[in-house]
């Protein structure tokens, strides 16, 4: 797992260059840039690393910077940071992951706009703390607050960063079913070695049996 910077698939993007400037210069500009990686840092944005034409470099720029290759800047819409990307990062943590299952797959998601967004997946980030001497402050492994982003090259152009809850995807071999899920928030913590029910025999056989601890059995 990568600390706070992450490859993620080279995306070939524009990128609207007001951000290039602090956004006080060259608005409904683009130009060409190759998205290679991200950042992650608690409490922000994901925030994305591009490749110039000119070999320039541009670290650390959110979602809405960017539009997909071949799209006219003036016919993709505008869209706020937060219609894009619903929750912030869980952690310094980041792990990017490209899910075989949908590579090439389209979906929809939900929108603060009461709309449904479609667009094909590119790849997945998700969160964790696995540094056990460092004290755990973020939500990424609280059953009910954990959230992955899946991040989707959008039909208008435009890029997103949702999670599960927020997609359904479109597998036309296997989602046949035109509904959405009444499920509930996952609250559970799953471990196999907290029943205090069993206990291996003390042996140095490398088959070891394992048996039932009785009531009375406090080792």
């Amino acid at each position: 797992m990568a600390y706070l910077n992450a490859n993620i698939p080279a995306t070939y993007a524009q990128i609207r260059r007001e951000y290039l400037y602090d956004l006080k210069d060259h608005h409904g500009e683009v130009e060409d840039c190759i998205i290679f990686g991200l950042t992650s840092i608690t409490g922000r944005a994901i925030l994305f690393h591009g490749i110039m034409e000119n070999g320039a470099v541009f670290y650390r720029l959110p979602i809405s910077a960017f539009i997909q290759r071949g799209f006219d800047p003036e016919e993709v819409p505008r869209r706020r940071l937060d219609e894009l990307q619903l929750w912030n990062c869980f952690s310094y943590y980041p792990a990017v992951t490209s899910w075989d299952i949908l590579d090439g797959q389209s979906g929809k998601y939900f929108g603060k706009d009461k709309k449904l967004h479609k667009g094909a997946y590119l790849f997945t980030v998700d969160f964790a703390h696995p540094e056990s001497n460092i004290v755990d402050t973020d939500h990424s492994e609280i059953p009910h607050e954990h959230k992955c982003a899946h991040i989707m090259a959008l039909e208008d152009g435009n890029y997103a960063a949702q999670p599960n809850n927020r997609i359904l995807w479109d597998i036309p071999s296997f989602t046949v079913k035109n509904e959405t899920p009444d499920w509930k928030v996952q609250t559970s913590e799953w471990n196999v070695e907290d029943t205090g029910k069993w206990k291996t025999e003390d042996t140095d056989r490398f088959f070891y049996n394992i048996e039932e601890k009785k009531n009375d059995d406090k080792n």
